[in-house]
């Protein structure tokens, strides 16, 4: 018997969620969104913030709520069927692990973990229990992006060459991902979004870390850890992926693909909030679109949902959310030792169906914020996850 049929979902059913943390994030983006998916609602909330519960939970008509600490009792209330986890990153096993276990789902943000040890560790509960777990690519639903991965695999550009990227924006000093060290930092942060376009595009998987940059500008006001980062990843047939992060730079997000043939060149690439857009030229030929402003966080929920009810494996799985972390522990090595890092051997054994994944969820409006606030400074209020 499958999960879903143990719970009793079926398709006319909507899957009951926690969603475990109430910060920017899941007020800002997640939970406006559960109300248009059809097949989502939200049923409990933990946080160890009563205030922060009471005052959410009135946007929601949600009133069971949780602490961090009676996350167990939560697991056996039988009141939910999945969990959005939304936590600082070091603390995503620390709750993943025991939902799996219990049979409950988990679409936990990105990145899965901070170390591939910890993710393994997730994705072996999964694999024991057979709860769906999903990684929150919200990219893989986007319309833009999906348009530019099936431009890429029509071979109009030609054999690929180069990905390249800029991700960068001005990050509060008083955000704690200003004061958590590396782990919270653009490299964690930040890097999955350029490291899982580049091997998205190129479909394959880096096989070493040539080289990675870190500087610290004292006039940022961050924490002990490199606030911008420079990274070369060298990729099967002879291609490069090079890419720039930066907690402290004016708000920019793009890639470009060139080919043999032509190029792609995607601005906005990786934000939510506005619609996105790329430009292609083949040969001297140029063309641009934009794309419908999407709810992306609405659109990955209705997705998970969707493979609850109707037990389908997701896309972007545990093995996905690993498949990031490797490279990014080897960023992480090139920086502390200023060497190349060569990767260990790594297959994909699942990409993005551009068919089946797209989601066009119309955008929401954010709702006034409870004891949280957007990680942008000043004027320049930025998304991150």
């Amino acid at each position: 018997m499958s999960i879903a049929s143990a719970l009793g979902l079926t398709s006319s059913k909507k899957v009951r969620y926690a969603f475990v943390a109430l910060g920017d994030i899941t007020q800002e983006a997640m939970l406006p969104g559960v109300k248009h998916t059809g097949n989502s609602e939200i049923v409990a909330f933990v946080t160890g913030d009563p205030e922060k519960a009471r005052g959410v939970g009135a946007q929601y008509g949600v009133t069971d709520t949780y602490g961090y600490e009676e996350f167990d009792a939560l697991l056996a209330s039988g009141t939910i069927d999945a969990i959005y986890l939304a936590t600082p990153n070091w603390r995503h096993a620390e709750f993943a692990v025991p939902a799996l276990k219990a049979g409950i789902h988990v679409l936990v943000e990105k990145p899965l973990e901070i170390s591939a040890e910890k993710s393994k560790e997730i994705i072996s509960a999964q694999t024991a229990s057979g709860a769906k777990l999903m990684v929150a690519y919200r990219l893989h639903f986007e319309p833009c992006t999906l348009a530019t991965i099936d431009l890429i695999r029509s071979g109009r550009l030609g054999d690929l060459l180069t990905f390249s990227s800029t991700f960068t924006q001005m990050v509060s000093p008083e955000n704690h991902r200003a004061t958590s060290g590396i782990e919270a930092g653009p490299i964690f942060d930040m890097g999955p979004y350029p490291i899982n376009a580049a091997r998205t595009i190129f479909g394959d998987e880096p096989t070493e870390v040539v080289s990675a940059v870190g500087i610290r500008h004292p006039e940022a006001g961050l924490g002990d850890f490199d606030d911008t980062v420079a990274v070369t990843l060298r990729f099967p047939q002879n291609r490069i992926a090079q890419f720039v992060l930066s907690y402290y730079g004016n708000t920019l997000d793009s890639y470009s693909v060139v080919g043999t043939k032509g190029s792609v060149e995607v601005n906005p690439a990786y934000m939510y909030g506005k619609p996105l857009e790329h430009t292609v030229t083949i040969g001297e030929d140029k063309s641009h679109a934009s794309f419908k402003n999407t709810d992306h966080f609405g659109g990955e929920l209705k997705y998970f949902s969707d493979c609850i009810l109707h037990d389908r494996e997701p896309e972007p799985d545990g093995e996905e959310g690993l498949a990031d972390l490797r490279v990014i522990e080897g960023i992480v090595r090139a920086l502390q030792t200023g060497t190349s890092q060569t990767l260990e051997p790594f297959t994909r054994t699942k990409r993005i169906d551009t068919k089946a994944q797209e989601q066009t969820l119309p955008a929401q409006k954010a709702p006034e914020l409870v004891n949280t606030s957007n990680p942008g400074k000043g004027k320049d209020k930025v998304p991150l996850n």
